[in-house]
């Protein structure tokens, strides 16, 4: 059935919200700074740590964040209350600095992880089912694209394509051995490839706050806007998957393309 044209309209803000992420330019904006001006001011070990911390965030995520989570009835997403809770903890390792990621970036994930999946809800995703929580946790390696990346590769469809496999794989393992199975291969499969593109944006997030000029309250504002982007990537995500589930998944794609 063709989408109408209420549909098509919420499909182009999908869109636009999916494939302009924007990040990079809001920080650099509020900062008064090219993010580049935060990396020189970095240690020399700082991607590691980075790298480090966010695997650890989206393991701590998945556990916390997702299992404990109530599927419930779809109800207006609390985006205000959980932009409320990461400002918080940016405003703790703005002051803190790269030190801190380790303890705040878990913290900052897993509640915008409960954020993504309270959209996921109101979008009438079934939490109960592995598929759709992981489905939030993929929200993560969207809009992770830098000026280096091959355009090939970056595009919204083309995130979900690579890793449609390993969502599947990770979900059917889930499904058959609960949590308890977080660590096998499937899982840490899916983990190292949303990872490596949620680096991404990890990284200018560290870049502002690296910048002397931000301390605590711009380290508030500075993860004020990283969750905001999430959401933004979630509610696209989400709605996609909606009218995929109305419409089915080749017209919707079809239509998106068209825009």
């Amino acid at each position: 059935m063709a989408l109408a044209p209420t549909e098509i309209d919420d499909l182009r803000r999908a869109k636009h919200s999916l494939e302009t992420p924007g990040l990079a330019a809001k920080i650099s904006n509020l900062i008064g700074t090219p993010l580049e001006k935060g990396l020189e001011m970095l240690p020399g070990s700082w991607q590691q740590v980075v790298n480090d911390a966010t695997r650890k965030s989206i393991e701590t995520a998945l556990e916390v964040a997702l299992w404990s989570m109530d599927a419930g009835r779809p109800e207006r997403p609390s985006n205000r209350w959980h932009k409320l809770l990461v400002g918080a903890t940016g405003a703790a390792g703005g002051a803190l600095g790269l030190p801190a990621l380790a303890i705040e970036l878990p913290v900052s994930t897993t509640i915008m992880l409960r954020s993504i999946a309270d959209i996921a809800r109101s979008s009438g995703e079934d939490l109960d089912a592995p598929q759709a929580r992981l489905e939030c946790v993929q929200v993560l390696a969207f809009g992770g694209s830098s000026a280096h990346d091959d355009g090939a590769e970056t595009g919204y469809f083309a995130a979900r394509a690579a890793m449609a496999k390993a969502v599947s794989e990770a979900a059917a393992h889930l499904a058959r051995h609960g949590l308890s199975a977080q660590g096998a291969p499937a899982v840490v499969r899916l983990i190292s490839q949303i990872a490596s593109r949620f680096s991404l944006i990890v990284s200018e997030k560290v870049a502002a706050q690296a910048v002397p000029v931000v301390g605590a309250v711009g380290g508030a504002v500075v993860n004020t806007l990283f969750i905001d982007h999430f959401q933004e990537m979630g509610q696209g995500h989400f709605l996609v998957r909606r009218l995929e589930r109305l419409h089915g998944a080749e017209e919707v794609r079809r239509v998106y393309q068209s825009l």
